[in-house]
């Protein structure tokens, strides 16, 4: 992205933000940033006060709100680094700008990170649908071109096993208090060969975002309850053909998903949220793969179930006009957020989004809850349906994490640097702002589940209770679909996204044979990789 877009989005956020709250608030915002600095609040910790910026209810934050939340944080920092030392020191940082966040948030947490280390940071700005080419174009041509990334757990296994990162010294680990992470994320997460290489700042999971205005007595849908199987959400799509939203008056429609696919493979994890009910034993780590052959399991009966269920929903008109062309952002953002739609799948965003961005008019009604279940479970081991309930929350990507790669290894003035710049984006107290607030994060340390604190910010203990259980009951769910830190895994998931997107626009004769596809193309990347060491690495990632 353009330095000059980036500035005009800016500015455009500062002008919405101030005919939000109006003339009067902001005179007083701008007396609190020319003293921001210098005092402190009625309360008397950092974290307490970065809630109150913006605050819940009082507009999206801008750049500058990011900027005050990254010096206030700054005492991690100033502990480890002289003021001044990294002058001259010069950092490329890779990551994304979906929805202007991630790299937006970024720069305003760096900027008096910068001011006070001496160091300066280029930027490498990334869609989301064009992250996994230029990352693994990077790998493959050996031209990494950025010292720190912003990167899933999932790419481990594409730039850790092949020496691209550099481990992690002990004194980030300290300074980012790195035991406070929920247990998922802790090793062998960050993990390769025994050597920490990974910052979270993040903790993704999908849950489930239900409009609780839909159901009840009196509801559009007449039905008391929301579904909690997939099975019965063709029901619910019927009950609203012909009904108009209580919010918005447009058409009501049923669930989301986003038909179109195609998005650097994380649009995947779409199709994932259905199939890991069907398919994910409770007695089975496996789900994607037969772990002592690498054979997919992607067109067995239950991912096939899954396929079927979003082709009878397409059959039957069930979804709003132009839904081939919606991709995840739209379906979150434009559509759900907007005032569209029953219910979806997807990262936390929803959740914080609904309460403190401009553009969300559901705040007031929206419900949370782990991924829904399914009735009936595919056992790959016996290549039979067993007739029993199964819920398995989608551990989708495993969270972003920061890493410094091992262009800066022999430069050790540089590799603190860039370590510092990672670390205090991944610190404990700037990461319950992004946990809080619109930042492509949601939720990943223990100390992110201290309701109060979110009740001073200005969330309601129900709505808290709500979205921060779901995430707590994902991550803790004894049968959760946790996806494996393998080669390649990403080249898997895009290529399922263009063959899904043939099945639902009609070039294959059904769900299975979309299946198939999907089934036979990945047959060919493990081929490419090597299946041995594929095998190795998938049962390692699976505990076995």
């Amino acid at each position: 992205m353009k330095v000059e877009l980036y500035n005009s989005i800016m500015a455009m956020q500062a002008s919405r933000r101030n005919f939000m709250k109006g003339a009067a608030a902001l005179a007083a915002g701008t007396a609190l940033s020319s003293s921001f600095a210098g005092r402190a609040f009625a309360q008397d910790s950092v974290r307490a006060q970065i809630l109150q910026i913006p605050g819940v209810g009082k507009g999206s934050p801008t750049d500058a709100d990011w900027q005050k939340v990254g010096e206030l944080t700054l005492a991690a920092t100033k502990a480890n680094v002289a003021e001044g030392e990294f002058a001259g020191v010069e950092l490329t940082f890779m990551g994304l700008n979906n929805q202007n966040l991630h790299n937006f948030l970024f720069r305003g947490f760096l900027k008096p990170w910068e001011a006070y280390t001496g160091a300066k940071i280029n930027w490498i700005d990334l869609a989301q649908a064009d992250y996994n080419p230029r990352l693994q174009q990077s790998i493959a041509t050996g031209t990494v071109d950025f010292d720190i990334v912003e990167m899933g757990a999932p790419f481990e296994g594409d730039t850790a096993s092949k020496g691209l990162l550099d481990e992690m010294p002990d004194w980030v680990a300290t300074q980012i208090e790195a035991d406070d992470l929920v247990g998922y994320l802790k090793p062998p997460v960050g993990t390769w060969d025994g050597k920490t290489y990974r910052i979270n700042i993040d903790g993704d999971c999908h849950t489930f975002a239900y409009r609780k205005d839909y159901f009840g007595d009196g509801s559009i849908s007449g039905m008391a309850d929301v579904p909690t199987h997939w099975e019965d959400f063709p029901a619910l799509a019927t009950a609203l053909a012909g009904k108009n939203d209580p919010v918005t008056g447009t058409p009501a429609y049923g669930f989301l998903d986003p038909l179109k696919y195609q998005w650097g493979g994380f649009g995947f994890y779409f199709l994932e949220d259905r199939a890991a009910a069907y398919a994910k034993h409770p007695d089975d780590p496996a789900w994607l793969f037969d772990p002592d052959t690498m054979k997919p399991r992607v067109n067995n009966p239950a991912w096939v179930q899954a396929i079927q269920d979003v082709l009878d929903l397409v059959k039957a008109n069930a979804y709003p006009p132009d839904q081939l062309n919606a991709d995840p952002n739209a379906t979150a953002f434009s559509q759900f957020l907007g005032g569209t739609g029953a219910a979806l799948t997807w990262w936390g965003d929803v959740g914080s989004n609904a309460r403190t961005s401009d553009t969300s008019v559901v705040g007031d009604v929206v419900g949370f809850s782990i991924n829904p279940g399914a009735k009936k479970v595919y056992n790959s081991k016996t290549s039979a349906w067993e007739e029993k309930e199964n819920f398995a929350p989608n551990m989708a990507y495993i969270g972003w994490g920061v890493y410094v790669t091992s262009r800066v290894s022999g430069d050790e003035k540089k590799r603190k640097a860039a370590w510092s710049a990672a670390a205090h984006l991944g610190g404990k107290d700037i990461s319950l702002w992004t946990a809080a607030y619109p930042s492509g994060f949601q939720p990943y340390r223990n100390s992110h589940f201290q309701y109060e604190e979110w009740e001073a910010a200005g969330y309601d203990r129900a709505f808290v209770e709500d979205y921060l259980g779901s995430n707590l009951d994902s991550y803790n769910h004894p049968n959760a679909a946790i996806e494996p830190r393998i080669p390649g895994i990403f080249q898997y998931y895009s290529i399922a996204e263009d063959e899904l997107v043939k099945g639902i626009n009609g070039q294959y004769a059904g769900a299975q044979e979309t299946a198939d596809a999907i089934a036979a193309a990945w047959e060919k990347i493990t081929d490419q990789i090597g299946r041995d060491n594929q095998i190795k690495l998938y049962k390692a990632s699976l505990g076995l």
